[in-house]
């Protein structure tokens, strides 16, 4: 049955350079003054990042807190869990790594793993990934009554498209750290992520924590993309706490 990922239009894209960099300019700007207004607010803000291997999302995470204040951001790449945080509930490791208030989060992968490669490699049983939709939701419910935000992207590519990239970084020397045995075993699973990942959107796009799915064959195109709708979020976030329209940065228009 098709689901979002197939409405998705993957041929938008950004081809001028000079274009694409005035407007990532413009959105970094944005960003710095919005972290300045969340600091003084005292208001969180959590970006969750997830997608197909090689679609963009670090290339992404990157560009985003590139000129923001250090201070107040902080990126948590996630892997497997390690053998001593396998001792605790699943949700422990990222209770502790929610930002105070006043700062900005950024998960490369995130608790949603539990319901893609746990369930996909049946790494938890049925009950386990099948309960955690709710249990998400609720703590995501939790930290949105509480000042704040969570925006969740998923960033969207074809398989095509996923297999040139894994090649261009199995060439060069520089990036080829990048892909890993496991990477290409993923590709074999792709209609079984798929599935995993129209369920989750199915069950935990929230009016509280949206997903964004993100058009990510063309690279420039997907990090303003998502450098717009985060400006865009953070500024609902500013509005619903009381600052006043004039305080607020306009995001640039793509």
């Amino acid at each position: 049955m098709p689901g979002r990922l197939s409405e998705v239009d993957l041929s938008q894209s950004i081809t001028d350079k000079d274009d694409y960099e005035k407007k990532l300019k413009k959105y970094q700007l944005k960003l710095l003054s919005m972290q300045h207004l969340l600091l003084e607010r005292n208001l969180g803000v959590l970006f969750v990042f997830e997608g197909w291997d090689a679609s963009g999302k670090g290339g992404a995470i990157k560009r985003a807190v590139a000129n923001l204040d250090p201070r107040g951001v902080r990126v948590w790449p996630i892997s497997a869990p390690a053998p001593h945080e396998k001792r605790y509930h699943y949700m422990q490791r990222f209770w502790r790594k929610i930002p105070q208030y006043g700062q900005i989060a950024i998960f490369d992968r995130s608790w949603y793993g539990r319901v893609l490669v746990e369930r996909v490699e049946q790494l938890a049983k049925p009950d386990e990934w099948s309960r955690a939709y709710e249990e998400i939701n609720e703590f995501e419910r939790m930290l949105t009554a509480d000042r704040y935000r969570i925006h969740k992207f998923w960033l969207h590519c074809t398989k095509d498209e996923q297999y040139k990239r894994f090649k261009k970084r199995a060439s060069d020397p520089l990036k080829k750290w990048k892909i890993t045995d496991e990477d290409w075993r993923n590709r074999a699973k792709w209609d079984a992520y798929a599935a995993a990942a129209e369920e989750m959107f199915a069950k935990t796009d929230t009016v509280e924590a949206p997903w964004t799915i993100v058009p990510a064959n063309n690279k420039w195109f997907a990090r303003i993309t998502i450098l717009n709708e985060m400006t865009k979020s953070i500024k609902e976030h500013l509005k619903a706490n009381g600052v006043n329209q004039d305080e607020i940065p306009v995001p640039l228009k793509k």
